[in-house]
């Protein structure tokens, strides 16, 4: 009874508290509000009325008045820019860099922001003088950051692994799996012009930055067998089991190619069996296929392909399956197993792909670096249906 009494007296307390709170904070808004210039009202009624132009006008005029106002114009022109109206973006940003009475700070978040109108209006240029210009601000890392990017795109490797060693050196994250994708891109390029020997340099550097690019390990394979040196190769290649046994599919046809060369395929063929059993894969199996269908026969190479669907189930298994199957079926049982293949090979096409796993962009090729997102080594060296069988 004592606590209901209690509660009947003090609510009205409560009450009272609550509305003086509300009466401040109304007083407080209004107060505010008509510290603001009329300016700003006249801009955000263009901006509701859906005309940007008088409304950056409006702003602008309330800058060169106000210098106060400047966070304002940020967040506009940050919005232009996401709406892919980087002209506008630019004419705010560009505006507020006039200003001679601009803080320093604000100045360079401007500058920023406006190297980002340049970058996303594909301006890279313009993009670049200005985040140069902001390498030593306070604003540096997020310059370099940028123009990383814009290296990347012009696939200026040099000068992306001198950025990326700048921020590693400022403390901005490690970066050193990149640098060695940039070593890679490089010895890759002269790979494609007959230069191995400047290749191997290149590599020996990225494997310096990464002990673990297993791509790096490959393409020293692949100079080493331009050189001649086959026997080379092939203990090259074979190194990326200790590094990812799930990349050994990326090099399984270089292996079988070059144990054909030295005359040995049919112990290539077991090291690629034994692959096999340790990382399942549709492309690993793809090469077995067809290196036992050409040494031990159609009978080996439908039993191999049975054992491996019974080992990991996957319409892209059966669709290999039913191709063995029709290479000895009899006449009468040929275009019925000719219908059932081209509907489930029809299937397996879409599962048949890789997937970044940052931004799920799926390709039938593999990538390296992400033509989605732009990032480094994030595909899984199998097609999108493995990955959901082990999952």
């Amino acid at each position: 009874m004592e606590f209901e009494l209690w509660w009947l007296l003090g609510m009205p307390i409560f009450f009272g508290l609550g509305w003086v709170a509300a009466r401040v904070d109304i007083r407080q808004l209004v107060s505010e509000s008509r510290t603001l210039p009329r300016g700003y009202f006249k801009g955000l009624n263009f901006l509701l009325n859906d005309q940007p132009d008088k409304a950056i006008d409006a702003f602008i005029e309330i800058v060169r008045l106000d210098p106060e106002t400047a966070d304002m114009h940020f967040a506009l022109g940050n919005l232009f820019r996401r709406r892919g109206e980087t002209e506008r973006a630019i004419r705010v940003h560009q505006n507020l860099l006039s200003r001679p009475d601009l803080p320093a700070e604000q100045k360079a978040h401007a500058e920023y922001e406006l190297g980002m109108d340049y970058l996303k209006a594909g301006l890279l240029d313009r993009a670049e003088e200005t985040f140069k210009r902001l390498v030593d601000s306070s604003y540096g890392v997020q310059a370099r950051r940028s123009l990383l990017e814009i290296f990347q795109r012009e696939k200026e490797w040099p000068r992306a692994i001198e950025v990326a060693t700048g921020l590693q050196d400022a403390g901005a994250g490690v970066r050193q799996k990149e640098i060695a994708q940039f070593y890679c891109e490089m010895a890759q390029d002269a790979l494609v012009h007959i230069h191995p020997d400047e290749a191997m340099q290149l590599l020996e550097q990225a494997l310096q930055a990464d002990r673990t690019s297993v791509r790096a390990t490959i393409l020293v394979g692949d100079a080493q067998l331009m050189q001649g040196d086959v026997e080379a190769a092939l203990n090259t290649w074979r190194r990326v089991e200790q590094q990812s046994v799930p990349h050994v599919a990326l090099v399984a046809q270089r292996l079988m190619d070059g144990y054909k060369k030295v005359g040995r395929a049919q112990e290539g063929v077991s090291l690629l069996k034994s692959y096999l059993e340790q990382a399942s894969s549709i492309d690993l199996l793809e090469v077995v296929f067809k290196a036992v269908i050409e040494l031990d026969g159609v009978s080996a190479a439908k039993q191999l392909v049975s054992d491996e669907l019974r080992r990991t189930p996957t319409l892209l298994g059966l669709d290999k399956l039913l191709e063995a199957r029709m290479m000895d079926a009899p006449p009468e049982l040929l275009s019925e197993l000719s219908m059932v293949k081209g509907l489930v090979h029809g299937y397996t096409q879409k599962l048949a792909r890789y997937q970044c796993g940052h931004c799920g962009f799926k390709a039938r090729q593999y990538y390296w670096h992400c033509p989605g997102c732009s990032k480094w080594e994030s595909y899984p060296p199998r097609r999108t249906e493995e990955l959901n069988v082990m999952n």
